[in-house]
């Protein structure tokens, strides 16, 4: 008796019937860091260690005391004493704490008596590496759902990862079926035909990731058939049946599928590859691909190919050149063909690049890079608002999912990334709301406080944007301090402490709201920044700033919590801050902008929050006009 065909209905309605009904794949195993290219993480990966992990010299030169150099100029140079007032230093080396800068060796006189002679002063921690300049201990090196890249590597093991959790390669299960089809080649009979598709589907199942379990062709007889087909159930994740799929009298595989399970579509309208079967027996994926072997490349790449992407969370897109928009100047050496790694995004519709970190020690730059900008010699760089070609080093799709997130930083940023992509950049809260304002972002993460009012972020995005076409959505609660070694051995009490002649102070950039914060509480206590011993030092990011204090590079850093939690520092309460979030109005059409505002409303989120100190929610994702 003959088979018939059920279906004959579209591929675009097809997929969504069948991958739809596919659950959750989330079988993990951990492996070797080194044996983890083009795996998938199973979750997010957190560096144990900085990298640096000392202080280091960025330059081949000396150790100095800054202090030291104060007076030197072309008509006062200054003598230095080896070991005394100076040691040598190679790039890389570890900074004597006796020592606060190195001055490049091309820059230091060396006299007959092997004193130096320099003509030019050092600032405090001049061609100096901080610990963390490139990881910070337990910053996120990667998300989950990432494939792993020559250049994760590195920077895995920059961060300390020897393990890492990865999604186990799903089995497939290949069982070819024929009496005619057969393994070997040397007693070919009138009407044999090589087993060639299953070969080619272990080599496509590699390729994209998944592990190919090849059974030998069965014959068709229907019993023997069904054994293979319940062994192959049991052992993998997904079974492909080779042909055996259409409407002839020894095609076994519809009703086997049905008598087992559930056929949802048998018969596709395209060509080649119409008889196609989609199916399920006990929840695992069964495909019936028809014989042909162009028919079976095609039904195999629309379907068995994006079954795994599914299940694994890749992509399969190729690495192309395209034209973004540069979110800022771009400057480079005449000397040299410069490699700049770029953040790309989409912002209003245009591709918009954002330069990152471009120092040679910084790994983390090319993990988070999306792209390449290269800027030939003899080129100075390319201006503001410029369009350049960009090499992505990541799919366009997975480029296009992200919202650019240009501001002010804050830890609880990369928990939020892990369930909707993002593409962070962190210039500050001033920084950030002069990024929406040019339309070079799409979400401006903001807290800066009103010295007239003592509001937050109201008043700022009033006076940027009088036309009132920014709303805030509401974030996060957050406990602003200052961050300071375990058991508090200079006994700071608060900001009031930030003029004694002992500490020193790490700050952040500015139109960080931080820094913001700090200047509204030294002018109430009648403070002037410049008895503040580090108040010119930067660093971007809370973690850095915490790790800066943790390494003993400072005293104290204004921070949040989280940060000081993170690294194990104690913490000096000086305010709550509102942690918000500033869109253009047209924004809120955006569905991946919709998607993140669902995601902070969520129990999930309330539930991350709650496991953080020093975070507490109120009316999060509220919109508020301004």
């Amino acid at each position: 008796m003959r088979n018939t065909f059920i279906d004959n209905i579209s591929l675009e309605e097809t997929k969504p019937l069948f991958f739809n009904r596919i659950e959750k794949y989330n079988k993990k195993e951990t492996i070797t860091t080194e044996r983890s290219l083009g795996r998938i993480t199973a979750s997010s990966v957190f560096a144990k260690v900085s990298s640096p992990n000392f202080n280091a010299s960025a330059m081949d030169g000396i150790l100095v005391r800054s202090k030291d150099t104060e007076m030197a100029s072309e008509t006062n140079p200054v003598i230095l004493k080896e070991g005394k007032d100076f040691l040598y230093v190679n790039t890389g080396n570890p900074i004597d704490s006796k020592f606060d800068a190195v001055i490049m060796i091309e820059e230091v006189v060396e006299l007959e008596n092997k004193d130096v002679k320099i003509i030019k002063s050092a600032y405090p921690y001049q061609h100096i590496r901080d610990v963390g300049e490139d990881i910070i201990k337990n910053d996120m090196i990667l998300a989950s759902s990432h494939e792993i890249r020559p250049e994760d590597i590195g920077a895995l093991f920059a961060g300390g990862i020897f393990e890492i959790d990865v999604v186990t390669k799903p089995k497939i299960a290949i069982i070819p079926t024929g009496s005619e089809i057969v393994e070997d080649y040397r007693n070919l009979k009138v009407g044999d035909i090589i087993d060639s598709n299953s070969r080619m589907f272990e080599a496509m199942i590699t390729a994209s990731g998944g592990e190919p379990h090849r059974y030998s062709p069965v014959r068709d007889e229907k019993e023997l058939l069904k054994k293979n087909i319940l062994d192959a159930v049991e052992k993998n994740d997904v079974v492909i049946i080779n042909a055996g799929s259409s409407a002839g009298t020894h095609d076994y595989t519809k009703s086997l599928i049905e008598e087992l399970g559930e056929v949802i579509i048998h018969g596709i309208a395209i060509k080649p590859g119409k008889p196609t079967i989609l199916g399920f027996i006990k929840n695992k994926p069964v495909i019936g691909i028809p014989g042909y072997p162009v028919s079976a490349y095609f039904v195999f790449q629309q379907f068995v190919d994006s079954l795994l992407e599914k299940m694994l969370g890749r992509s399969n897109e190729k690495v192309v050149t395209i034209k973004a928009g540069l979110s800022k100047r771009v400057y480079s050496s005449l000397k040299h063909k410069e490699f700049i790694r770029m953040s790309l995004g989409y912002v209003g519709g245009k591709l918009i690049a954002t330069p990152l970190d471009r120092g040679a020690g910084a790994s983390m730059s090319l993990v988070k890079a999306d792209g390449i900008l290269v800027i030939s010699r003899n080129n100075e760089g390319h201006d503001k608002g410029e369009e350049v070609e960009v090499t992505l080093l990541k799919p366009l799709s997975t480029i296009k999912k992200s919202i650019v997130v240009i501001g002010s930083n804050d830890p609880i940023m990369d928990r939020i990334s892990e369930n909707v992509k993002l593409s962070l950049s962190h210039v500050g809260s001033l920084g950030g709301v002069l990024a929406l304002k040019k339309n070079e972002t799409t979400i401006a993460p903001i807290h800066i406080l009103d010295n007239k009012s003592g509001n937050y972020n109201k008043d700022v995005l009033k006076k940027y944007f009088p036309s009132k076409d920014v709303v805030l959505i509401k974030g996060i609660k957050r406990e602003q301090g200052l961050i300071i070694p375990k058991g508090n051995p200079k006994h700071i009490k608060g900001i009031e402490d930030l003029k004694r002649e002992d500490i020193t102070f790490m700050n952040r950039q500015r139109g960080a709201g931080t820094r913001i914060l700090l200047d509204y509480r030294l002018e109430k206590l009648n403070i002037d920044n410049s008895e503040i011993k580090g108040y010119e030092r930067e660093s971007t990011t809370h973690l850095a700033a915490a790790m800066s204090v943790s390494s003993l590079t400072c005293d104290t850093a204004l921070g949040v919590k989280s940060a000081a939690d993170i690294l194990d520092l104690d913490f000096i309460f000086v305010g709550d801050e509102d942690y918000d979030f500033a869109i253009l109005k047209e924004s809120l059409k955006d569905e991946r902008v919709l998607k993140f505002i669902e995601y902070i409303r969520s129990e999930n989120f309330a539930k991350e929050i709650e496991k953080i100190p020093g975070y507490k929610l109120e009316d999060p994702g509220k919109i508020i006009e301004i």
